[in-house]
């Protein structure tokens, strides 16, 4: 099994000849991951765990296309999102906590060739309330700085359109995944829903660490709530300047020196696939 970083949350599972795309990005101008539409593309399968622009835009661009059998998992409030822009939405599918869904590699035939739990080519999917960080106003001034907004203006007409357009309006979730005898557990950004039970001691927890200035606190909450075997970073790179920005993760090492040393840390490299 196979976990590949695609940039800023994007990410591909890889299960046998079967392959899932979680939370697919627009970059903008200036980003620094040069990950092409053409790259998700390759993707039938999209998992998207809330509405912000830099999680459902280019599922919208996909399913746009209408070249593509692509199907998009995804809250209600993504679907409705999607409604605005799509003539045809009966490749969205709107899902909400509590549910799970079994994906299969299609080439594995009829429904009694369907590979068994825990078998490559089979992955169980639940679905479990999120949370998005909290935005802080310091975060924002200090993000948008005068010498990045006029570097990057020409990217400020579609930010502001975007983020108008594509809200997570609460609805957040996160994917509990199980295959091949692993346990990967997604979060669509650094909080937890304080009413949700989620999974401890995963093989794997996908940590987004970006969204305001107390990350290494944000991400001492989750830890201690989850106490996963390891953790890979996402979010981290600037994608959307200037409303982003590559990450400063040395606090994060340093309290997971102190505080978690059991805990193993992948920072990825885009389109490395990671072995689990």
């Amino acid at each position: 099994m196979k976990l590949t970083w695609l940039g800023t949350a994007a990410f591909v599972l890889e299960s046998g000849d079967l392959k899932i795309l979680f939370d697919p990005f627009l970059q903008l101008s200036g980003g620094e991951t040069a990950v092409s539409a053409e790259e998700f593309a390759r993707y039938d399968t999209i998992f998207v765990t809330h509405c912000h622009f830099d999680h459902l835009y280019e599922a919208e661009e996909l399913l746009s296309e209408g070249e593509n059998n692509n199907t998009v998992f995804c809250t209600k409030q993504c679907c409705d999102t999607l409604e605005r822009f799509l003539e045809d939405t009966s490749n969205v599918a709107c899902i909400r906590p509590g549910q799970t869904y079994d994906i299969f590699d299609d080439r594995c035939g009829a429904e009694p060739s369907h590979p068994a739990p825990g078998n490559p080519g089979h992955v169980r999917i639940g679905v479990l309330r999120g949370r998005h960080i909290d935005f802080r106003y310091r975060y924002i001034f200090d993000t948008l700085s005068p010498g990045r907004v006029l570097r990057y203006a020409g990217n400020l007409p579609f930010l502001y359109w975007a983020n108008r357009i594509f809200k997570e309006a609460g609805q957040i979730v996160a994917f509990d995944i199980r295959a091949e005898k692993r346990e990967i557990l997604i979060l669509g950004s650094l909080a937890l829903h304080p009413e949700e039970t989620y999974p401890e001691n995963v093989d794997v927890l996908v940590l987004p660490y970006q969204g305001n200035n107390d990350l290494p606190a944000r991400a001492r909450e989750v830890l201690s709530r989850i106490r996963p075997k390891s953790v890979i970073l996402s979010h981290f790179d600037n994608a959307f300047p200037p409303m982003s920005r590559t990450v400063d993760l040395r606090p994060l090492k340093r309290l997971l020196e102190n505080e978690f040393p059991q805990i193993k840390v992948v920072k990825p490299s885009a389109f490395k696939a990671i072995e689990l």
